[in-house]
Parts: C-alpha cells; structure tokens; sequence
C-alpha cells in the first residue's frame, strides 16, 4: 500500500472502532442527565498513542462527522441535534485528547508502557475539561437550568476517571505492542519532521525518505 492509503486504512478502522465502542457501554442514571460510560475512550487513546497527533484526531473527526451526519454511531443515537445534548462536549473533548496524547507519544519512538500512560493522562484531563465546560454552557445558557460546575465536575467527571485510569493503562500497554508490531510488519511512520522527510521505523532502524 501507498503511504496515503496506509493514512486512509488507519483512519478509517479507528473511527468504526470508536463507533463500536460507543455501544459497548454502561448508563449511568444521574439526576441532571443520563451518562454514557463507554470504551470509546480506549480506542480514541489508541488512536493517538500508535498513530501520532494528528491521525489520531483525524480518526475522531471522521467518527463526530459521521455521527452528525445522521448515523447512529453515538452511545445515544446521532444526528445534528446530538450538538445540544450537555453530553456531547465530552465527544468534541475526544478530538484534543487524541492530538495531546499522540503529540507527545510520536516524540518518543521507544516509550515503554508507563511512558506511553503518562502521556495519555494530560489527553484525559483535556477530555474532561472540554465535556465539563461544554456540560455547563449547555445546561445553564440554552436549557436554562441553574447547574454548577462543581456538580458537574463530580457527577460527571470524578464518578468515571478510576475506570478511565484504567482505560489510560490498558491503551498504553496496547499501544507499545502494537507499535512493535507494526515496526516488524510494515516499517511504521511514527514521525515527521519540519523538513517534509519522514522518519520511518523500519525492523527497529530508522532511515530518512523523501516525501513524495
């Protein structure tokens, strides 16, 4: 395969895994809206973490875009309306998440297990935040409910980032496996640099191409 097909191949499979683990979920009923805990978050780490910043969000922007488009791939259905639901922040939040964990993932070629954790714990507090914001700007400005963000922060973050935590972990041990993997397979691109040339990881070696 060509280097742009590799690109399509990835990205597509990643946003139909997203979308498959939008229905592997357990609903959590809370008095201000029902929350959606799903194992979307495991592949959209993933993304990031083996695919590098901007692939990985990529494949979450492909996935939202479906979703809107009136597919049925979120934990509550889809279609455009799916932008007023106070839930739909932490979807978008999945999109900078992919990008900071996969920035600092594609920087370091040789990250060991831990290494590729602690670069998905900033990509989680991104995700969080961006849910809880966007949480509250729909249910205090267009529900016109009084909500504070204190409520949100622990209804809707605190009571999930134990099981999150673990997802954080369970992506980070995939993620070097299957950059190994990769590498041994097909010479996997974990980096580009300024200069338009392609580091290129090839059976452990690295070796410089020209961007065609």
């Amino acid at each position: 395969m060509t280097n742009r097909a590799e690109k399509i191949t990835f990205c597509a499979g990643f946003a139909a895994l997203i979308a498959i683990g939008a229905f592997i979920k357990i609903d959590i009923p809370l008095p201000l809206y029902t929350m959606h805990f799903t194992m979307q978050w495991f592949f959209v780490l993933l993304s990031g973490l083996l695919l590098g910043a901007r692939q990985g969000a990529l494949c979450v922007l492909v996935y939202i875009c479906i979703g809107l488009a009136g597919f049925p791939v979120f934990a509550a259905g889809g279609g455009p309306a799916y932008i007023l639901r106070p839930g739909f922040g932490f979807l978008l939040g999945f999109i900078p998440a992919a990008f900071a964990a996969g920035a600092l993932a594609e920087r370091d070629r040789g990250a060991s297990v831990r290494r590729m954790f602690a670069y998905s714990l900033p990509g989680m507090m991104i995700y969080y935040l961006c849910g809880a914001v966007y949480f509250y700007i729909i249910k205090n400005l267009y529900v016109g409910e009084a909500v504070p963000f204190s409520v949100i922060i622990v209804q809707y973050c605190l009571i999930t980032i134990i099981p999150d935590i673990v997802l954080c972990w369970a992506a980070a041990v995939c993620a070097v496996r299957l950059r190994i993997l990769l590498i041994k397979q097909c010479g996997f691109i974990v980096k580009e640099d300024p200069e338009g040339e392609k580091t290129q990881a090839v059976c452990g070696k690295q070796r410089k191409r020209e961007t065609v």
